[in-house]
């Protein structure tokens, strides 16, 4: 059962194999369509100085990086009150007499680690001569503060079986849930009430305050798209550029989030199936006759995994089978899996499930999920009763079979969570101040499906949407030129592409 934008694995593969092809290295601006270039283009900023950024006390980290920490209040409303501390790194324009300005990056999650990106981000060309490189991890990420350590109960709750087919299988998943929750909410107390999109965008405002710029450049990938679009909501003139990949739309709520997303894991699961009518994929028979087999077996026994410290369970199923969705690379790896777990062997599905928790060598998971599942159940509206969300998630297995239950049902923790949500909303309409936002959706994409931009977009004022017709989830900076030559031209130049502008395959 996948949150919604994860994205961070499907990071990590792209940015492997595109290595030194990514947008940054890009010399020249601009794709081989008609483009508009916005007023006032590019300006040249000076770095901002030590004492410009007195707010961080800023360190040496290495392979040119500074690292710091910058103090924000826990209850924004409360400004004088409680402060937590954020993770913040950067690396300073390589040129700095051309320097446009600062850079942030967010990879998405909720949960994953913008220190990271910035680190691993391409920089050759014009990106890195050109801007500050900067990431700071949201509240509750990585070491920024408030430390959510509720991992106890995790694998237990993903194992579980998320599809319910009898009264053992709901009384096993509430369980777990419930576990899950309550570990969580002894562990964070009352900070698990500041923890919504709305705080870390006013978090990324402080930040662009502490490197003494004026307006920021913003790249922000699926929930990073949540991010924001909340800044840009929030402060629409402190906005320079801003590009959106992997799309999340603020105005449906939770579950229709959810059931859409299902179906958008249900289409990139059909084209893998599809991919194998042409390739094989070293099956003997259709793909989706292999998947029904190895789901029907884990729901009948869980798949015995001699190479891995448990076996396949259907819980197991489901997130391998979501994770390897997430870029096409990882098809060949769902390939090999399904061949095993037919033959009896549940073992990669095992180690598929557990890249997609971000499972450490030694059995530890990460506080991301605890942070996914603290933003998501704020940011959202949810059935305020567990029987609504199983009623809910079997009729999004109807149109969803593979993911539609289990979709759905991974946010049964939300009606159990300790915190009243407080819904985001999109950007208004009437917005003045907010320069064109690049809006950027893929047609394949099963986390953030392309109908997403599309709305987005059209919510957003002056937004422009391109398309990229292609699999995966995001595609920013992977390598694929018309899109990466697009966005550098956009960044760099301020050069807006024609709303509607397509990226074949």
């Amino acid at each position: 059962p996948p949150p919604v934008n994860r994205r961070l694995a499907a990071l990590v593969v792209g940015l492997a194999l595109a290595a030194a092809a990514c947008t940054a290295t890009g010399n020249q601006a601009g794709p081989a369509t008609t483009t508009t270039a916005a007023s006032d283009a590019t300006t040249t900023t000076p770095a901002p100085t030590t004492s410009d950024t007195s707010t961080i006390d800023w360190s040496d980290c290495g392979g040119g990086f500074e690292c710091g920490r910058l103090a924000v209040p826990l209850d924004h409303d409360d400004p004088q009150g409680e402060t937590i501390e954020l993770d913040v790194t950067r690396h300073r324009a390589e040129d700095p007499d051309r320097r446009i300005g600062a850079l942030l990056l967010n990879p998405g999650g909720p949960g994953g680690s913008a220190t990271e990106l910035a680190r691993t981000y391409p920089r050759a060309g014009e990106l890195g001569d050109r801007f500050d490189i900067v990431g700071f991890d949201p509240r509750g990420v990585g070491t920024s503060e408030p430390v959510l350590d509720c991992s106890d109960g995790l694998q237990a709750m993903y194992d579980a079986d998320p599809t319910i087919d009898s009264p053992a299988d709901e009384e096993e998943y509430l369980a777990t849930s419930e576990a899950y929750v309550d570990g969580c909410a002894a562990a964070a107390g009352d900070a698990l009430a500041f923890m919504g999109t709305t705080d870390v965008a006013k978090d990324m405002d402080l930040v662009r305050e502490a490197l003494g710029e004026d307006q920021i450049s913003y790249l922000g990938y699926s929930y990073g798209t949540s991010i924001g679009q909340e800044y840009a909501r929030l402060f629409p003139g402190r906005v320079r550029a801003m590009i959106l990949d992997g799309v999340v739309d603020h105005a449906p709520d939770g579950v229709t989030t959810a059931t859409s997303q299902a179906e958008g894991f249900e289409l990139a699961l059909d084209n893998y199936v599809s991919h194998c009518q042409q390739d094989g994929c070293g099956f003997s028979r259709d793909a989706r006759d292999v998947i029904d087999e190895v789901v029907a077996a884990a729901e009948d026994a869980p798949i015995p995994a001699p190479g891995a410290d448990r076996p396949a369970t259907p819980g197991v199923v489901n997130l391998a089978l979501a994770q390897s969705l997430y870029a096409e690379q990882l098809w060949s790896v769902l390939s090999a899996a399904l061949r095993d777990a037919v033959d009896g062997d549940g073992t990669g599905l095992v180690e598929l499930a557990d890249q997609y928790l971000g499972r450490e060598p030694d059995g530890s998971y990460p506080s991301s999920f605890a942070v996914y599942f603290a933003v998501s159940c704020l940011d959202e509206e949810w059935p305020a009763t567990t029987g609504e969300f199983f009623a809910d998630a079997a009729a999004a297995g109807e149109t969803s079979p593979t993911f539609g239950e289990a979709i759905v049902n991974d946010y049964l923790r939300c009606a159990l969570w300790p915190v009243d949500a407080e819904p985001l909303a999109p950007v208004p309409a009437d917005t003045e101040g907010l320069p064109p936002i690049l809006v950027v959706s893929t047609t394949g994409d099963p986390a953030t499906p392309y109908e997403n931009g599309v709305a987005v977009a059209d919510q957003i004022p002056g937004a422009v949407l391109v398309t990229n017709e292609g699999e995966g989830h995001t595609v920013v900076g992977l390598g694929k030129p018309c899109i990466d030559d697009l966005a550098l031209a956009y960044l760099v130049d301020l050069t807006v592409p024609d709303d509607g502008t397509t990226c074949g395959p």
